[in-house]
């Protein structure tokens, strides 16, 4: 299988729309967004974001015989931080190291635009393949400084450089 990892281009924007939403639709315990909420907006942040190529948020596809199988986004913070968010790859391509190649690729495109930057990305816990695909990039898990207990079930990680 031929992937093909890069940032998505304006005109791409109803691809990424499409895949956000099938990921909300099979995952819906693995995202704050629900399918339902979504499909009343009728464009969604990001999308204007592809559009506009706005600096600093970006979302990465992977590509199978030009079909959008997988997105990976990220935004940077105020700060030399920034976190990734939305990982998505379709049932009948997971458990290929489709994921693994997204978040790398997109590792790699954040340390080339930012230097030293620190990403940080919230798994929930009971999304074990998911959980053990981050530690394996090299993300870590970070206390939660900001609440005494998260009760939304989610651990936080970081990858520093």
């Amino acid at each position: 299988m031929d992937i093909e990892y890069r940032k998505l281009l304006p005109q791409e924007s109803v691809l990424y729309r499409k895949i956000r939403l099938e990921s909300l639709k099979m995952f819906p315990e693995a995202f704050e967004t629900t399918y339902q909420e979504a499909m009343k907006t009728e464009k969604l942040r990001l999308e204007t974001d592809i559009e506009a190529q706005t600096f600093g948020r970006f979302v990465f596809g992977a590509f199978s015989d030009q079909e959008l199988i997988g997105i990976c986004t990220f935004i940077k913070e105020n700060n030399n931080t920034g976190s990734l968010y939305q990982m998505y790859v379709k049932t009948g391509y997971q458990g290929n190291s489709i994921g693994y190649g997204l978040i790398t690729t997109l590792i790699r495109e954040t340390e080339r635009q930012y230097e030293g930057i620190e990403i940080f990305l919230e798994v929930k816990s009971r999304a074990l393949k998911a959980y053990h695909l981050y530690k394996k990039i090299g993300f870590k898990e970070e206390k939660n400084i900001n609440k005494k207990e998260d009760s939304s079930g989610s651990i936080m990680m970081k990858y520093s450089p």
